[in-house]
This record gives C-alpha cells, structure tokens and sequence, in this order.
C-alpha cells in the first residue's frame, strides 16, 4: 500500500505521522515548496533576526529516514483518479499512488487589481514570500500592506522590526472588525499607531503603479491618494491552494471554494482525501465554517485523515474553537463563542485595563448563565480550564469566581481578574467574591475531575 500525501504542511506531516503509527504502508509526502517541514508561523521570525530557518523545523532532519517517510521535493501538475497517477514536474513523471492525501494549504487572495502581478507585490504565506521580502527590503523606503488581517499585522511587524515605513490600507472602519469586538479592534488600531505604523482604516487598493523596470512603484488608493513605496504586500485573505485541481475536471474531484469532503475527510473520489485550509466540508459543524484554515483544524484533520486511510474510520469533529495571534506586544487568545457582534441571547462583561493594553471578555447564555466564550488581550488563560468550562456549561458567576485558576501568566505578572469581578458586581448589583486566585495546582485537580465549583 503505498499513501502519497500532496503538502508538508501541518495538517500532511500530521497525518504522515500517525499513518506511520497505525501501519507499515509505504509513505511519499510531497512538497515544492522546502525540502522539509517547518513552523509557517515562525516565518515572521526568520526575518526579524529571532530564529534561523533550522530553528524552525520541529524535527530532525533524519526524523523522516528513521520514520520511514519519503520526501520528495517536486509540484504535482495533475492528478489522474483513475489510474491513481500523479503527473510531476512539466507532466514527464510520474507516481502512483493507492491512497492519496490532498494537504496544499492556501493562496493569497487577489482581486484584479491593476499591476498586481508586478515585482515586488506578494503575499507572505510561503517560504519563497519571506524569500522575496528579504530580496526586495534592501534599499527600501516604504512599503504598503494591503488588508487587516493576521498577516498584514504580521508584515507590517516584520517591516517594522527593520525600521522600514509602512503604510497599512484596511478596507473596514476598523482593524480585524468582522471578528474583533469593538473594544478589543479599537485596543489594536491604537496600537498599531503607537508602533508608528501608517494605519489608514477605511481606505481600500485601486491600483499598482510601475517603475521603468516593472517593480512597484506607488499604489493608487480609493480616495485618489498616490502612496510612493518600493513593495506592496497583498494580505487580504487566503483561499483554498487548488487551481490545478479546479481547472483540470477530469479528475472527478469535486470543488466548490474548497475541495468538498464528507465527514470522514474524503472527496467525491474514493481513497482520495483533502486536510487543511484546501477542505470544505460539505456538512460543517453547528457553528463552525465549511473552511477553517486555522494551524490547530489542519492538526487535528491531519490525524482524523490517517486512520480512515488505515481503514480505521473516524468523524472528524473538531475541538471547541480556538484561535491565538499576536499584534506587536499584545498577544490575543480566544475560547469558545465571541463574535464581533454580541447575539441577542448572549450577555457579556467586558474589563479593560487602564494602559489600553489588556482586556478581558466573558461570553454567557442570557437565559441559563451558561458561559459561552473568552476573549483575551495581553493576559494568558489556560485553554484546558477554559474549555473544561464552556463545556460542562459552567455557570458564569461559578466562573468568575473562580477565574484566576485558569490564569496563565507568571507569578510576578499582575492578575486582573478581581477587576472583572467587580465590573460584574457593578452591571448586575450582586456581590461575587473571586475565590480562587492563579493556582495551577487547583487547575490540574478540576481537570482531573478531583475537584468540583
């Protein structure tokens, strides 16, 4: 049995782990992008001077000898289903499969706009992107980042980090509003300000202008404002990495945004399967995207894929949601249900610090006081606690009385949670006490179920 998978992403390099664990099967993962694995989201590091390339590889190089998983760097033109054929390098060779694994990942988006294919205008998705930021950041005087989301803060930390001007266009009146709420969006613009970037909200890309040579020159706004700059990065969102499979139909693998799975993660083709940001699940969970292209989603799809690869079928049912980021100094964690608009059956307490740089949100069920979420600004909260809660629909005052035993930071770090308390006790007229204060010996014992709120 020979399993091909395409993409040594997180979610292929998990799913070729565990089917090394489950079986003997004879195992190709493929990738033209690096020989082996590495951190995607250390990319950022790379070019800020914190890490090497090697330091990102979460395995030794002979992890993948010793495992017995073949690595073979090419790019895969065509996928023949019928005779399990993959067509390589110009379609002059080839490899057969019996199971084959989809893993690509994603694209950057882009949108039609005039001169976005010139020099000097990329995303930073890849390694080849950090390879061409470095390329085009020497003798720079300006860059222009395109979009509000998690990369474009990313690119505009890396530019900054080298003290090269950024300006940052957000399409949205402000940062990262269709997921941020208010408060916490508005805690990120003044931030951004305060690192000196040029944060432009409600401004969106019309044009890309070349020099003589083809490169990038300025970039022409919505309002008509010429920008001068030397490099635009495009970071307005990512789709699913499968335009050779979309434009070649007669591999009967069904696509809508995404490559469409079923519940085990396989596609319309028999023993043809699809992880990561490039599936679509054609039935998602209740509140959950048909794509999710989130680091920990491609995890746990990776390992959901290799049993049902090794005939031992599994659902995919992914964790209770979960996301992290960090924009410049402040980390960002969230848990459970908080969306940028509060629903009408949930209620809500909202603490922010008096620096403008911590925050603390606590989602509840209006009628049961069942909590619902977290949302977390410069402060670290266990994510195990704060599942274990949302979860075994924790009341939100047994929570809040308890709240310092899911905090993560230090000892010598401040602890807000008394604070929340009592902006609690204000909005509702009651008298909560927070009882127990950080106290990692107190979390492992609820979570060990030894110890009851």
């Amino acid at each position: 049995m020979h399993i091909v998978i395409i993409g040594n992403g997180i979610s292929g390099v998990t799913a070729a782990r565990f089917i090394r664990q489950l079986s003997d099967y004879k195992i190709t993962l493929i990738s033209s992008e690096t020989d082996y694995f590495f951190s995607r989201t250390a990319l950022m590091y790379i070019y800020m001077g914190h890490m090497r390339y090697e330091d990102t590889k979460p395995y030794e190089d002979n992890f993948w000898i010793k495992n017995r998983i073949d690595l073979l760097r090419a790019y895969v033109e065509q996928i023949d289903t019928r005779n399990k054929t993959l067509y390589l390098k110009d379609k002059q060779t080839t490899l057969h499969y019996d199971k084959l694994i989809i893993a690509t990942g994603s694209s950057p988006n882009k949108f039609g706009w005039p001169g976005q294919d010139l020099e000097a205008v990329q995303g930073m998705y890849s390694y080849q992107d950090l390879e061409g930021m470095e390329r085009y950041s020497k003798g720079l005087k300006r860059a222009v980042i395109v979009g509000g989301g998690l990369i474009g803060i990313e690119m505009a930390e890396m530019f900054h980090s080298r003290n090269i001007p950024v300006t940052f266009l957000v399409r949205e009146k402000s940062y990262w509003n269709n997921v941020l709420p208010p408060e916490e969006s508005e805690m990120i613009n003044r931030h951004i300000k305060e690192n000196h970037i040029d944060l432009r909200l409600g401004t969106e890309l019309k044009e890309i202008l070349p020099d003589k040579n083809g490169r990038a020159a300025a970039v022409i706004t919505n309002t008509g404002e010429k920008i001068e700059c030397q490099f635009v990065g495009l970071t307005a969102g990512v789709h699913p990495n499968i335009g050779f499979i979309k434009t070649d139909e007669a591999n009967g693998i069904e696509c809508a945004r995404g490559i469409l799975v079923d519940n085990h993660l396989q596609t319309s083709i028999e023993n043809v399967y699809a992880i990561g940001d490039c599936a679509q699940l054609r039935t998602p969970h209740t509140g959950r995207r048909p794509i999710e292209a989130i680091w920990y989603t491609g995890r746990m799809m990776g390992e959901v894929a290799a049993y049902n690869v090794c005939d031992k079928p599994v659902e995919y049912k992914p964790r209770l949601w979960f996301n992290s980021a960090k924009f410049f100094e402040i980390e960002y964690q969230v848990y459970g249900y908080v969306s940028a608009t509060l629903p009408e059956h949930h209620e809500q307490i909202y603490w922010e610090a008096a620096d403008g740089r911590k925050g603390i949100r606590v989602i509840w069920e209006k009628e049961s006081g069942h909590i619902q979420g977290f949302n977390l600004m410069g402060i670290r909260y266990r994510q195990e606690v704060c599942e274990k809660w949302i979860q075994d629909k924790v009341h939100v005052e047994t929570v809040l009385e308890q709240l310092g035993m899911a905090n993560f930071d230090p000892e010598f770090f401040k602890q807000y949670e008394a604070k929340l308390v009592a902006a609690y006790n204000q909005k509702t007229g009651k008298q909560l006490q927070l009882k127990q204060k950080r106290n990692l010996g107190a979390a492992l014992r609820y979570l060990k179920g030894k110890m009851r709120l």
